[in-house]
């Protein structure tokens, strides 16, 4: 069975074929610039040249429409009919309280989609844009959602409930929802297989550290909590977003700087973060290579941004009353040996033994960070979120063909 797993954004759609038999990529790719007469869609099969292509593409059924063009392409496509596509599997960033687990896409699901753009309105509507284009390029090929939300639905309601009139959370579902979800549960399974040791019997700490970032505590296999709340601005600061921050700065600064509701929410999730403190931007490559240089605001940035992130790896071993392991990945936590390293050091409390060379060593892959007596083993997996859309895919289609 091959799986096309889709992830759109408003002006951007990114693409992973999967042959599921092996789980194993044929061909991957992005249309960025969607709306303009310079997208840019970039093709590449599995062992052959990429393909770069610059065109006009207004709306995302055209980008759909090329992006099958290429995978059927007689010198560079993996497929001889666009029937041998089984299954289309789309990433959803917001299931609020209505999806507990992935779903095929229908009537209702669509409905439900909608009626949550308000809680995620940059990503919800993008996503149904791109159901959309599926149905209007492959309208007999069966789809599913898989929700960034869903692995946090586990969460009791001591830890998703806000401290709060209960009315906002009964009439607008106004509640910690957490994100990042399949790529928690992609790793805290790959850090079990890893360790030799059954998934529910682990209390896990997952960093996923991106240009977005979040921190989950995995007790016995099931997110407790999670560092993202009602949106994917709360908890950690993260590249350009400020993470957790007084609500009461949001009317003061709106008062004193006379900026409107709309200028405020953009500079705390566009303006903030590593890039306000460092003044540098938001790659934490360069802001570790200007720290290393003598930059005290690229010092600070990082500072801050390290502090921030142990403070909540700390508050969630006291939450699972526990912690057998730490997991970091995403660009930021697979990457950045100096973060992993000073996060580590100041883990030592809890038992943290770091193996130096293990954690400087420049490789990709999974591999284990600390030394054997370290009683909290430090992990580093590369997350696959592609991959875990196209298995709930895979695995939605068999149960409704009922296939064993």
């Amino acid at each position: 069975m091959n799986i096309l797993v889709i992830n759109a954004g408003s002006s951007s759609l990114k693409f992973q074929l999967y042959a599921m038999q092996w789980e194993s990529v044929l061909a991957k790719g992005k249309v960025e610039r969607i709306g303009m007469d310079s997208a840019i869609l970039t093709y590449e099969p599995t062992d052959m040249r990429e393909v770069r292509e610059v065109s006009e593409i207004l709306e995302h059924t055209t980008a759909i429409r090329k992006m099958l063009k290429l995978l059927l392409h007689p010198e560079h496509g993996v497929l001889k009919d666009i029937h041998e596509i089984n299954a289309v599997g789309h990433r959803v960033v917001h299931g609020g309280e209505s999806f507990s687990g992935s779903a095929i896409v229908d009537d209702e699901v669509k409905r439900e989609i909608r009626r949550l753009f308000d809680l995620a309105p940059l990503h919800n509507p993008a996503h149904m844009l791109g159901i959309q284009a599926v149905e209007a390029n492959m309208p007999s090929v069966p789809q599913a959602v898989v929700f960034d939300t869903a692995f946090h639905q586990t969460m009791p309601p001591v830890a998703y409930l806000y401290p709060i009139p209960m009315v906002l959370y009964k009439k607008h579902q106004i509640r910690r929802y957490g994100f990042h979800g399949t790529s928690h549960a992609y790793v805290s399974e790959r850090a079990a297989a890893i360790l030799g040791r059954p998934l529910e019997d682990l209390k896990i700490v997952t960093c996923h550290i991106g240009n977005g970032a979040s921190c989950t505590a995995v007790m016995n296999g099931k997110s407790m909590d999670t560092s993202m709340g009602m949106t994917p601005l709360e908890g950690l600061m993260m590249g350009t977003r400020s993470g957790d921050i007084d609500p009461a700065i949001v009317p003061y600064a709106m008062d004193k700087e006379e900026l409107t509701l709309g200028e405020v929410s953009s500079m705390l999730n566009k303006h903030s973060g590593l890039t306000a403190i460092s003044q540098l931007g938001s790659d934490m490559r360069e802001i570790t290579e200007a720290m290393e240089a003598g930059d005290r605001s690229a010092r600070l940035a990082f500072e801050m941004y390290e502090y921030r992130l142990r403070k909540y790896i700390g508050a969630y071993a006291a939450a699972m009353n526990g912690m057998d392991a730490i997991v970091f990945t995403a660009g930021v936590g697979e990457n950045s040996a100096v973060l992993r390293a000073a996060v580590c050091r100041n883990l030592s409390f809890f038992g943290v033994e770091l193996d130096e060379e293990a954690n400087s060593r420049r490789e990709s892959g999974e591999r284990v960070i600390t030394r054997n007596s370290s009683r909290v083993q430090v992990l580093v997996i590369p997350t696959n979120e592609e991959l875990v859309i196209a298995r709930e895919t895979h695995q939605l289609i068999l149960n409704q063909n009922n296939v064993v």
